[in-house]
């Protein structure tokens, strides 16, 4: 695997071949890059829906109706659409429903150890919820850095995929009553395999030149 080539074609698809299906081994794969992405302190601040059928799909295109209609097909003609949602709160149970998760894992190698890490926890989410009062901007920030470890990973097994922000968020929370449930939507990713007539597909990949991305230090 080659990741300097993997980054440079991997692209965002601007239409789906809607015959193309992801092998269920592969987009098992892809829900493990979901649930196994980096957050803050663990914190797993997320919640995702996954659309397959025609009628799952069809649920997820009606953050499409209206101003973002242009990006239905991106959603009705992919294999899979993914909702990523945020949480809208941390609280003292879900910090210890983490905790015993972790616990019953094996993270802690001493039994000292599960206080710390709970320590460490509680500290930086009253950093966010109780001193700088960006929570929410928080929570989403850690889905995506999900979201980009997820389109990497697509990538790397073949898998083409499109980001869309151009849904109706709102739409969505209603659609699946997220906000009822303690979350809100944040985006939507669409994958499957590119079809020919994908205009995106053989442009050449453009970004800003290396000095005025990076600063070297010596």
């Amino acid at each position: 695997m080659n990741l300097s080539e993997i980054v440079k074609t991997r692209y965002s698809t601007k239409e789906f071949d809607a015959d193309k299906k992801i092998s269920a081994e592969d987009f098992a794969q892809i829900k493990d890059a979901l649930r196994y992405a980096p957050s803050s302190v663990n914190s797993q601040p997320w919640h995702f829906i996954i659309a397959s059928s025609e009628e799952g799909k069809s649920r997820m295109a009606k953050g499409t109706e209206g101003t973002f209609a242009f990006n239905a097909p991106k959603i009705l003609n992919a294999s899979h659409v993914v909702l990523l949602a945020a949480r809208t709160s941390i609280d003292d149970d879900y910090i210890e429903h983490i905790l015993e998760i972790e616990d019953e894992d094996g993270r802690f190698a001493d039994p000292s150890f599960k206080e710390t890490v709970n320590a460490g926890r509680v500290k930086f989410v009253g950093i966010h919820r109780d001193q700088l009062k960006d929570m929410d901007h928080w929570m989403q920030k850690q889905v995506y850095l999900n979201m980009g470890s997820l389109l990497l990973a697509a990538a790397t097994i073949g898998v083409d995929a499109v980001p869309m922000e151009g849904v109706s968020l709102p739409a969505l929370n209603e659609e699946f009553g997220l906000l009822e449930k303690g979350f809100t939507a944040v985006g939507v990713v669409s994958f499957g395999y590119r079809a020919e007539s994908d205009f995106n597909a053989n442009l050449p990949k453009s970004r800003l030149p290396e000095e005025e991305v990076f600063t070297i230090l010596d």
